[in-house]
């Protein structure tokens, strides 16, 4: 027989606020859990209140032959970017019946993930910093800024960018690296040379370098894993020939991919992840977080949960970026 647990008022009455610090805990959680920051495939920048500045140098020049005197040499010019993350909340309300049987679970030990917290209060939090995590890694790369509830994401700006055709601009894929500007659905059958014509068009200046990774999405991922296993040409494309056993390694000529899942489909980026910026105030004492029992306000079961937060992105040496996508 099911026993229905009810909250009567003030059992619980938790009515808690988190702020400075303490919402940054709950707000870093939820923020990091995205699966491009929790593996730090771009530079965090916390603490940024309103706008920051991501100077660029570049010197040239600089290397003359020895003389006796100091004769100045070489040029130096500095661009910025300028990274401006975006006022962002959450306003939920939750009725608690509906987490009670999952609660009652957690207490008793019966849940798998032993991180989540025992305290029903946290339990809600946690649930919606999934929310949040899943949509901050949405828009970390396909949010569009103009609408309510999202920020800028990095196509937006590498799309902008590859869209000028400058060579102080992002790179768009070209076949061989410097022919006509490819596009268009990515399929087992066509990824790999997708993925040559990226590879091709990375800047000597970057090819090589320790942090350069290639960003894919979840379907360009699927697609490798099928051409390498030999599904659509089992002679020459399968890995070690061992066709279909076992999950394929996520590396292209040497280089490493990562898988990032709020990437859209029939996109692929070359990038050093240290010139790829995600800036929020997660630190800052402008955090807020409560949590909001409303039983003794307006005699419901329902919780509220608040948040307050910052987020967005931006590219640094964008002619250092392959971008492949329509633009």
């Amino acid at each position: 027989m099911r026993k229905l647990e009810k909250f009567t008022t003030g059992n619980p009455n938790v009515t808690s606020t988190y702020a400075g610090e303490a919402a940054a805990d709950y707000i870093a959680a939820a923020l990091l859990s995205a699966r491009t920051l929790d593996n730090q495939l771009v530079t965090i920048k916390p603490n940024v209140k309103y706008k920051e500045v991501i100077q660029k140098v570049d010197v040239s020049g600089i290397v003359n032959d020895a003389s006796c005197d100091f004769s100045q040499s070489g040029t130096v010019a500095i661009t910025e970017q300028v990274l401006e993350p975006k006022e962002l909340q959450v306003n939920l309300s939750l009725c608690k019946q509906e987490f009670v049987d999952s609660w009652n679970a957690l207490q008793l030990g019966f849940s798998a993930f032993d991180e989540i917290p025992r305290n029903f209060n946290d339990f809600l939090v946690s649930y919606v910093g999934g929310k949040v995590a899943e949509k901050t890694e949405q828009d970390i790369w396909g949010g569009n800024g103009s609408l309510n509830g999202e920020f800028g994401g990095f196509e937006a700006i590498m799309s902008a960018s590859a869209a000028t055709l400058l060579t102080t601009a992002v790179q768009p894929a070209r076949t061989n690296g410097d022919g006509a500007i490819i596009s268009g659905s990515i399929t087992s059958a066509n990824v790999v040379s997708k993925l040559q014509a990226v590879y091709d068009t990375i800047p000597g200046a970057v090819y090589g370098k320790e942090d350069l990774v290639i960003y894919i999405n979840s379907k360009t991922a699927r697609a490798y894993q099928s051409a390498l296993s030999g599904l659509t040409d089992p002679v020459n494309n399968s890995f070690n020939n061992q066709l279909n056993v076992g999950e394929k390694p996520l590396n292209f000529q040497g280089i490493e991919m990562v898988l990032c899942p709020g990437m859209s489909d029939d996109r692929i980026v070359a990038a050093q992840k240290s010139n790829l910026f995600f800036g929020t105030g997660l630190l800052s004492d402008h955090n807020e977080v409560r949590v909001l029992d409303m039983a003794n306000l307006d005699g419901s079961q329902n919780y509220r949960v608040i948040m307050r937060y910052t987020a967005g992105v931006q590219i640094g040496v964008a002619q250092d970026i392959v971008y492949y996508g329509a633009f």
